[in-house]
C-alpha cells in the first residue's frame, strides 16, 4: 500500500468555476445569524454556559474535515465552552442529536480547557461504489507478480542450468505457475496490511472501501507491484479511531511478513557475489534477520545471499510498511502522528522535505522515492472529527510500538545500483518511481481543478468568495 488516502477532491462532484455553491437543505438567509439560537439549545447538552463565538473554517483541521464531509457541507456555527462530561461521551451524545438534523459537530481544543463545537450542515454521504476496478486490478496485480516470480525461479534455476532457464523465459505462460510462491506471499503480506486498515475501520463505524490493488509490470518496476490501497470515505470520528486504523495496516502486514521472511533466508542459498542490476537495501530488521540465520552479516564480500521468492517478497512487505510509516500526512505513520501530536505535526513537512532533497544530491538517488511520497500525501492531514479525545494507555503503546516498526524497517537506500556486463531492461532503474509520479501529476490536476469548489465550500449564502 502506498498510502490510505482520506475522501478528500476525489469523493467529490465537479463543480464547474463560477457555479452557485451548493444549496443548504435549509430555508435559512443567513445560517450563521439565524440557527445559532436553535443549535445553542442543543450544544448546552455538552457544554457548560456555551458562548457562540466566529466561525473560522481556515483553520487547517476544520478545513480538511469538511472537504471529506461532502459537498453540501457547510460551517454554520461556532461555540465555546467547558464540556460537562469526558469529551468521546459528549460527542456521541451530540452526534446523536444532530444526525436527524444532516447535521456534524467538530470538536477542537480552544483557549485553556475551553472547547469549541463547531457546527455543520451536511453529513457524510459516501455513494455505493462498484466491485469490479478493485476484482480488476486484484487481477492484473496477481498477473504481474506471478511474472517476476517465474524470473525469480528462471534466475535459481539459471544458477545450475542456464538452458533450462532460458527455455522458461522464453515460453513465459505455460510456466507462470512457477511465480506461485512470490505472488502468494507478497499478496498474504499486502492483503494483511489493507485488511488491517479495513477492518480496523469497520469496528469504529467507518465507511471504507475494499482494497485497490495497483498492478506494475517488470519493465516497470523490478518487484511487480506499486502496492495497495483502501480509501477511508469519511471522516474518523476521533484520535484513537484514527491511531486504531493508521496502525492496524503495517501492524498486521508485518506480523505476516515476519515468519515468510524467516523461512525465505533460511531456504535461500548464499553465492559468491555476482554482478547485479539492482541490490537490495538494508533494514534494520533485514539486516538482523540475515545474522539470525546465517550467523553473520550478507553480503561481507565473500558471499551474499541470493533471494528466493518467499525472501524477495517478504523484504518487500517490509518495504511496503516503511513506506507507509513515514510519519507525515495520508501516510499511515502520518496518521499515527497526528493521534499523538495533533496539529503539531503539521510543522514536520517542509523540514522533511529539504532533508529529503539534500539527501538525493549527498546519499543516493533513490531518496527521490520519499521525496514524491512527501509531496504526494505529506500535506493533508486526516483530521478525525473530535480531536479533543486523548488516547488512553493502550493507545499510546500502539503508537509507540508503530513508530519503533518504523525505525527498524526502514531503507534509507531501497535499490543500489552495480555496475554490470548486462543492460538493465528500458526503465526499470526508475520503474519504482513510474507510478508515484503518475498518481502525482493526476492529483496535482484534480487540485487545480477543484480550487473554485473548495474556496466556495467554505462561504456562507451573503459572504464573498475565499480565496
Amino acid at each position: 500500500m502506498l498510502h490510505e488516502p482520506a475522501s478528500t477532491f476525489d469523493e467529490r462532484p465537479r463543480v464547474r468555476p463560477g457555479a452557485p455553491p451548493p444549496a443548504t437543505p435549509r430555508k435559512a438567509t443567513n445560517p450563521l445569524d439565524t440557527l445559532n439560537t436553535e443549535y445553542l439549545t442543543v450544544v448546552s447538552t455538552v457544554l457548560a454556559q456555551p458562548r457562540a463565538i466566529a466561525a473560522n473554517p481556515d483553520e487547517p483541521s476544520v478545513r480538511e474535515t469538511l472537504l471529506m464531509l461532502g459537498p453540501a457541507a457547510r460551517l454554520v456555527a461556532a461555540y465555546e465552552g467547558e464540556l460537562l462530561k469526558p469529551s468521546e461521551e459528549s460527542f456521541a451524545a451530540l452526534d446523536a442529536q444532530l444526525a436527524p438534523q444532516d447535521a456534524q459537530a467538530i470538536f477542537r481544543q480552544g483557549p485553556g480547557s475551553a472547547v469549541v463545537v463547531y457546527i455543520v450542515l451536511g453529513r457524510a454521504k459516501p455513494r455505493h461504489r462498484p466491485l469490479w476496478p478493485n476484482a480488476l486490478l486484484f487481477a492484473l496485480t496477481v498477473l504481474s507478480l506471478l511474472i517476476v516470480g517465474t524470473s525469480i525461479a528462471a534466475g535459481e534455476l539459471g544458477m545450475t542450468s542456464a538452458a533450462a532457464a532460458d527455455a522458461i523465459m522464453n515460453d513465459l505462460l505455460p510456466n507462470l505457475w512457477r511465480g506461485l510462491p512470490y505472488a502468494i506471499s507478497l499478496l498474504l503480506i499486502l492483503g494483511a496490511h489493507e485488511m488491517g486498515h479495513f477492518f480496523a475501520a469497520k469496528a469504529h463505524r467507518t465507511s471504507v472501501t475494499l482494497p485497490y490493488f495497483i498492478p506494475a509490470p517488470p519493465f516497470i518496476s523490478p518487484i511487480g507491484t506499486a502496492g495497495a490501497f483502501i480509501q477511508i470515505r469519511e471522516p474518523i470520528r476521533n484520535r484513537r479511531a484514527l491511531l486504531d486504523i493508521g496502525a492496524a495496516g503495517p501492524l498486521c502486514g508485518l506480523a505476516v511478513a515476519l515468519p515468510i521472511l524467516f523461512i525465505g533466508l533460511a531456504t535461500s542459498q548464499l553465492t559468491p557475489p555476482a554482478p547485479v542490476v539492482l541490490q537490495e537495501g538494508n533494514s534494520l530488521l533485514y539486516a538482523f534477520a540475515k545474522i539470525a540465520v546465517f550467523g553473520r552479516f550478507v553480503p561481507d564480500g565473500q558471499v551474499d545471499v541470493m533471494l528466493n521468492q518467499l525472501a524477495q517478497a517478504a523484504w518487500t512487505g517490509l518495504l511496503v510498511t516503511a513506506l507507509n510509516l513515514i510519519p507525515l500526512g495520508q501516510l499511515d505513520g502520518g496518521h499515527i502522528l497526528y493521534s499523538l501530536i495533533g496539529d503539531r505535526a503539521r510543522v514536520l513537512y517542509y523540514p522533511l522535505l529539504a532533508l529529503t532533497v539534500l539527501l538525493i544530491f549527498t546519499v543516493s538517488e533513490a531518496w527521490l522515492l520519499w521525496f514524491i511520497l512527501l509531496l504526494l500525501f505529506g500535506r493533508f492531514y486526516a483530521a478525525p472529527l473530535d480531536t479533543v479525545t486523548a488516547l488512553g494507555r493502550r493507545h499510546q503503546i500502539i503508537a509507540v510500538l508503530s513508530i519503533f516498526v518504523f525505525f527498524v524497517t526502514f531503507v534509507p537506500v531501497p535499490f543500489a545500483l552495480r555496475e554490470t556486463a548486462v543492460e538493465p531492461l528500458p526503465g526499470q532503474t526508475l520503474g519504482l518511481l513510474l507510478p508515484l509520479a503518475l498518481v502525482f501529476a493526476q492529483h496535482v490536476m484534480r487540485r487545480f481543478q477543484s480550487r473554485s469548489f473548495t474556496s466556495g465550500l467554505l462561504r456562507h449564502p451573503r459572504a464573498a468568495p475565499r480565496r
